[in-house]
């Protein structure tokens, strides 16, 4: 039996979102619009899933995800668009959006999207939130220390850190003692896990979000 879910529609036109809304109850979901991001956060949501335009002149999907980690809502968000560029996409998705889909919206596209992510939303929420609190704890470290914890992370040891950032092994032990104190990790794996659980790019960087 099909769930029902509560569909958050977020951003675009009024009549976009009113079409979105009228297919969402003929697929038999409960439907809430709203103009855009500052309206979903003042009657914000405990349960259902966001399908919020990915519009950049307003910050996009990421904006969206922002506002929502910043109150501690972890609801799966499904960015939308009418031409959705590749490059958009695949932003929206590293911000942490679950899936990208185009409108108008086709009402099986939709269905399954729902359907898929219908039974994710809980395993969703915990990861979302272990991302952005491990996120926050990176942030506060110093650039050398976020060097070490790459490394560390790298599998190097701290005489393979030294030769690679041209420092002597005893500055590494104090910048990765700092790191650890920081991170809030008894065990260099501790800090491998949080970084590993705050979903850097290849690079090191934060994905947007």
């Amino acid at each position: 039996m099909k769930q029902r879910q509560t569909l958050h529609i977020v951003g675009g036109s009024s009549r976009s979102r009113a079409e979105q809304a009228h297919l969402g109850y003929r697929l038999g979901h409960h439907c809430e619009v709203y103009a855009n991001v500052g309206e979903l956060i003042e009657h914000v949501p405990d349960s259902g899933i966001i399908l919020a335009f990915d519009d950049p002149a307003e910050g996009g999907v990421a904006r969206v995800l922002r506002a929502l980690s910043v109150i501690g809502k972890w609801l799966p968000v499904v960015a939308t668009s009418f031409d959705p560029r590749p490059t958009c996409v695949v932003e929206a998705i590293k911000a942490g959006a679950l899936d990208y889909l185009r409108l108008a919206l086709q009402e099986e596209r939709l269905d399954s999207a729902i359907a898929r992510i219908g039974g994710e939303a809980d395993a969703y929420a915990q990861a979302r939130r272990k991302m952005v609190e491990a996120r926050n704890r990176i942030a506060a470290l110093s650039p050398r220390e976020r060097e070490v914890l790459d490394w560390l992370a790298e599998g190097c040891s701290n005489k393979m850190i030294a030769r690679e950032l041209s420092i002597s092994p005893r500055t590494v032990e104090i910048h990765r003692a700092n790191m650890m104190t920081k991170l809030g990790a008894e065990h260099p794996s501790q800090a491998v896990r949080l970084r590993l659980e705050a979903q850097l790019d290849p690079g090191g960087q934060m994905a947007t979000g």
